[in-house]
């Protein structure tokens, strides 16, 4: 499609920045004031990163003196920048007294004040009558069950039942209201009045990308009565998209439960999709093909995604490329492409934007101008106590606008409250920018496209952790799952010392804890053959202490290659073997890499002489092997502790007899077996598995 003319965004931005302007509170009044509250906290960035830890923590502070502490423990910091009245009242939170006891009244009265902002209610009445002064506006609305992580099957049986129950009382409430149709009726006929937003992570404690079919299954258990509720009731099901680790995940369970011969043709659901995730495009065509096969159009909300922080800070973590767009720009642009796609689709996608942004909603509403798209058919949504100057600017053009309207406990939706101040005043969002410090209306209305790039943070050049496997990637699963197809059970592993493979007698069975079934069988030492191994080891140690660190650094970084090359088959040997996840087995795999790399990358650091010279002298501090070392490991981390303890003692110039723990001495032949391909010296490294 073409793209809408830059003069007509400017032509409707401009209008809405005008309708704004006229929609501002009265001076004196409580959203008034509201404003100029977040314009102060927003002064002094150590001011507002210290006042939100204290908000967030609130919820678990349930005593008087825990309330103070940490109230002068993250405000007290700052007293010196607040206000004069403020630096008192910390400093005599930290004397005691009347100040002490009044303290936590005025914390708690202030933070669900404060909440109450962004909150509708924490019971229904209290929400039916926010719904209730939304629609008077010409506002629809959609409500979230507030909640974050779910760690019970009990809790998410509660979620269950708040959501039917929440169905149950707004659908009773709603037989009441009169029909607006602004907000109640599109292009294609009437709407749901009401409107929830659900997470699939509250519908189970056990949703996990590493089992997306058993997460489905588990899920749609409790969800499916909650879309018969919808569905038999006349309401609109909406299910939020979380972190960038369940979206793949989410969108499978939603294909899922649509695909049930009960809901097939049901057209009143849909589902968030982030703008600023990079497969948000190849996301929405799929999506597109599967409504067009399904014969149902699907809703779908866009959004620009609330986890930036948490999905760069977990991608830098893990060593994994970003899955979102790392300049606030590129999100925008981003946004606005996949929003023409959308109007484009509306045949079988039926698109909502959820914006605060004056110039993506300018860029839409031009767009679908341009291609003649009939008023009502499309939506925008907004958040529940931001922009409201905006809500009503934009539903006086005529457009229909949502209101994503929180609901439930004040206190315990203090996490959904921090995500909001921090998009209240992030120094780029466009709340701040637009609404709050009333920025140039034309550099708000540029085309994000034309920004300038930003340039990539420059990695360092030192150590590196091995990036773990990511099961969300259904690449990543499917190795795994190859592997544990594959393995090789069964073999019988022998001793190894000085460079020969010793069998005996005596054996140690390695059976899988799961069932039972055969690992493999590995030789269990006797004490002539410990004596001999001993002795293998000390006649290898004067050469291998002789040898250059440069080569012993290289011996691990070989063995470290080798580990890597069979690294999904060595995570599926810990599976099997020591009845490990997927995720704790192939990260077991990830740390002895690691050891090995590390270890090769300090050795040659320490091995550097460090010359301690005073005038007159010569002198050198150096390190100097040992001798033989015994590696007695424990079974909980079957190749990463065998192998940090094996590999340190190796490199430093000493010889090593690994003796590994007989729950998991199969995963220790494999290692031995990684140590012989990487050119070991004979006796320099020896397996003497035994029981014990």
């Amino acid at each position: 499609m073409t793209d809408p003319e830059q003069a007509d965004i400017v032509r409707i931005g401009r209008d809405i920045f005008a309708r704004c302007r006229a929609a501002q509170p009265w001076p004196l009044s409580r959203a008034w004031l509201d404003e100029r509250a977040m314009r102060w906290s927003m002064r002094d960035e150590r001011v507002k990163t210290q006042l939100f830890r204290f908000v967030d923590a609130l919820p678990g502070l349930h005593t008087r003196e825990s309330l103070n502490r940490h109230l002068h423990e993250y405000l007290g910091e700052v007293a010196h920048r607040l206000p004069a009245p403020a630096r008192a009242a910390i400093a005599s939170v930290g004397r005691g007294g009347i100040a002490g006891l009044v303290a936590p009244f005025m914390a708690r009265f202030g933070a669900r004040r404060l909440a109450r902002t962004f909150i509708a209610g924490s019971r229904l009445d209290d929400t039916l009558a926010t719904l209730a002064r939304l629609r008077a506006r010409g506002l629809a609305f959609t409500i979230d069950l507030l909640g974050e992580a779910i760690l019970s099957e009990d809790e998410a049986d509660a979620y269950q039942r708040a959501y039917l129950d929440l169905i149950a009382g707004l659908c009773d409430a709603a037989a009441t209201w009169r029909e607006i149709p602004a907000i109640d009726r599109d292009d294609r006929g009437p709407l749901p009045k009401v409107n929830i937003s659900i997470k699939i992570s509250a519908m189970s404690s056990r949703v996990d990308p590493c089992d997306p079919d058993g997460s489905s299954r588990r899920v749609r258990e409790r969800l499916r009565p909650v879309l018969r509720a919808a569905k038999t009731r006349g309401a609109f099901v909406n299910v939020d998209m979380e972190s960038h680790a369940l979206k793949d995940l989410t969108l499978k369970i939603l294909r899922d439960a649509l695909d049930e011969d009960e809901f097939r043709g049901w057209s009143d659901v849909g589902v968030a999709i982030q703008a600023y995730l990079r497969s948000c495009g190849d996301d929405l065509r799929g999506l597109a093909d599967w409504a067009q096969r399904r014969g149902a159009p699907l809703w779908v909300r866009l959004v620009k995604g609330a986890y930036w922080d948490y999905e760069t800070v977990i991608a830098a973590q893990n060593g994994w490329d970003a899955p979102v767009f790392t300049a606030k720009a590129a999100t925008d642009a981003n946004y606005e492409r996949q929003a023409l796609f959308l109007i484009e689709r509306r045949d079988v996608l039926r698109p909502a934007f959820a914006s605060h942004n004056v110039r993506s909603i300018a860029t839409i509403l031009a767009a679908a101008e341009k291609l003649g798209v009939p008023r009502g058919g499309i939506e925008f949504q907004m958040l529940f106590g931001m922009a409201d100057a905006l809500k009503q600017a934009v539903a006086g053009r005529g457009e229909r606008v949502r209101v994503y309207t929180p609901y439930g406990e004040l206190l315990p939706g203090m996490a959904y409250l921090v995500r909001r101040l921090l998009e209240n005043t992030s120094n780029q969002g466009f709340v701040r920018v637009g609404f709050i410090e009333h920025g140039d209306e034309e550099r708000l209305l540029m085309d994000p496209a034309s920004a300038p790039a930003t340039p990539a943070p420059v990695a360092g050049t030192g150590f590196r952790n091995s990036p773990p496997a990511d099961f969300s990637r259904a690449d990543e699963r499917e190795a795994m799952r190859t592997a544990l197809a594959g393995l090789r059970l069964g073999r019988r592993w022998p001793l190894v010392f000085g460079g020969r493979a010793v069998d005996g007698a005596e054996a140690i069975v390695s059976t899988d804890p799961s069932d039972g079934s055969l690992i493999g069988t590995v030789v269990a030492a006797t004490g002539e053959q410990a004596d001999a191994a001993v002795a293998a080891a000390h006649a290898a140690f004067p050469a291998w202490r002789d040898t250059a660190a440069e080569e012993r650094s290289r011996l691990l970084e070989r063995v470290a290659e080798v580990l890597h090359r069979r690294r999904w088959d060595l995570s599926a040997l810990i599976v099997r073997e020591s009845g490990k996840n997927w995720r704790e087995a192939e990260a077991d795999v990830g740390e002895a890499i690691d050891f090995h790399r590390f270890y090769a990358s300090e050795m040659r650091r320490l091995a550097l002489p460090r010359r301690r010279d005073v005038p007159g002298e010569l002198n050198e501090q150096l390190y100097e092997p040992r001798g033989v070392c015994v590696v007695i490991a424990p079974w909980n981390f079957p190749l990463a502790i065998l192998s940090g303890m094996a590999a340190a003692a190796v490199v430093t110039g000493n010889t090593a007899i690994m003796k590994p723990a007989e729950q998991t001495p199969v995963i220790a032949a494999e290692l031995m077996a990684a140590w012989q391909e990487a050119g070991a010296p004979a006796g320099v490294i020896n397996f003497l598995p035994g029981v014990g």
